[in-house]
């Protein structure tokens, strides 16, 4: 697949870009997807929910009521977990919500994902560029100019980009990551899919390797 590359103003450069089709051009693999989204998702979650047991209420040991006779459940002291205030049954503990994916299940997922955007003319490819100073309104005037503005986009970039990074943090729907921090969630969640030319070759590096 054949790309214009783009410059900050969205105006075509004369230059083209080849995807490659082994890593945008794949029969994407839904069931891939869907597990690397979870495993992203559950990593996500603190897992810090805690009810309190039986042995950590406070209260005392003291037999409210005679074992049998009174007509009602049997309960010994007022932690019972049959007392309003007890302790609770087999109730929420802190736990690691995180599983194990294999790294050809992940990187299926990732190709996937970016194959889907490719299909839908979903990826644009634009020059290297950078900010004299860190301004809302320039990445809003560069959204403007690629007629994103009103969407979910992610930027890639090749490395940290302060200038960038800082313009784009009060906009709701941009998202800009570096070529490392690109997974699967990213890609699915963003309706466009914005790529620098260096990016682009260190993306394409790093999945042949």
């Amino acid at each position: 697949m054949q790309l214009n590359i783009l410059n900050i103003k969205g105006e075509e450069t004369g230059k083209t870009v080849t995807l490659n089709d082994a890593i945008f051009g794949i029969e994407p693999n839904d069931h891939a997807i869907y597990l690397d989204v979870k495993q992203y998702m559950a990593n996500k979650r603190q897992g810090t929910h805690k009810s309190k047991e039986r042995s950590e209420i406070t209260g005392s040991t003291r037999k409210l009521i005679r074992q049998k006779g009174g007509g009602g459940a049997r309960r010994g002291d007022i932690k019972s977990p049959v007392m309003i205030g007890g302790g609770r049954v087999f109730g929420p503990q802190p736990r690691d919500y995180g599983f194990k994916l294999n790294k050809k299940v992940k990187a299926l997922a990732r190709k996937s994902a970016l194959s889907y955007k490719a299909k839908d003319n979903s990826i644009i490819v634009v020059e290297d560029f950078t900010f004299e100073t860190p301004k809302t309104k320039d990445f809003i005037s560069f959204l403007k100019g690629l007629n994103i503005d009103n969407q979910k986009m992610l930027l890639v970039l090749p490395e940290n980009n302060n200038m960038v990074f800082l313009s784009a943090r009060n906009l709701e729907k941009a998202n800009v990551i570096i070529t490392s921090e690109l997974n699967t969630y990213k890609v699915v969640n963003a309706n466009s899919l914005v790529f620098t030319e260096s990016s682009l070759g260190i993306i394409e590096k790093n999945f042949s390797a």
